[in-house]
């Protein structure tokens, strides 16, 4: 076996939870991150989703490629697995990504989200984004602290998402009213 490349775009960027090699500047084209799936465990639950990102189709998206050391590779894909594929939203699949600081190119594991799949939410509007994030909290915590950490994390990359970053504002100002009143 070799050496096994991920890429990451949302919390996969800042909290891995598996032993690294290397951690690289990505992009990966034909995809882009967006939240389009609806969280029934991680952030939210079926009888009140939160949002979580997707890689939907179109567009690029830059993240994070972990290098793995072959050793290492298939304990880190049976735990990409339980954590990843807990409702089977995804697909997993190897990608061609460049690693942008050096116009390298690698194949990379990357969890696709399946368009096919219930808990695909590509086609809602901001205002309904706001609404679940704000009321969002799963198995792994609070589905707005999940938006503000993978902002503050696209931001201390370098990464600029002027969407993301006005989605949070909007539901940091939601956070900020009375809950009776959101």
């Amino acid at each position: 076996m070799q050496d096994l490349w991920v890429f990451g775009y949302g919390s996969l960027m800042w909290r891995p939870g598996f032993e690294f090699e290397e951690r690289r500047p990505a992009l990966l084209r034909g995809y882009h991150r967006g939240f389009c799936v609806f969280s029934h465990v991680h952030r939210g639950t079926p009888e009140r989703p939160g949002l979580v990102f997707g890689l939907d189709a179109g567009g690029s998206c830059r993240g994070a490629a972990f290098r793995v050391a072959a050793k290492r590779a298939e304990g880190t894909q049976r735990y990409l697995r339980e954590r990843e594929q807990v409702t089977s939203v995804y697909v997993e699949t190897v990608k061609a990504i460049e690693l942008v600081d050096t116009k390298e190119r690698a194949e990379a594991l990357c969890f696709v989200v399946d368009r096919k799949h219930l808990q695909y939410a590509g086609a809602l509007d901001f205002e309904r984004q706001v609404e679940l994030i704000v009321g969002g909290e799963g198995r792994s915590g609070k589905n707005p602290d999940y938006l503000e950490s993978t902002v503050r994390h696209l931001e201390e990359a370098g990464i600029a998402d002027p969407e993301l970053s006005r989605l949070w504002r909007a539901v940091e100002e939601r956070l900020r009213q009375p809950a009776s009143s959101r």
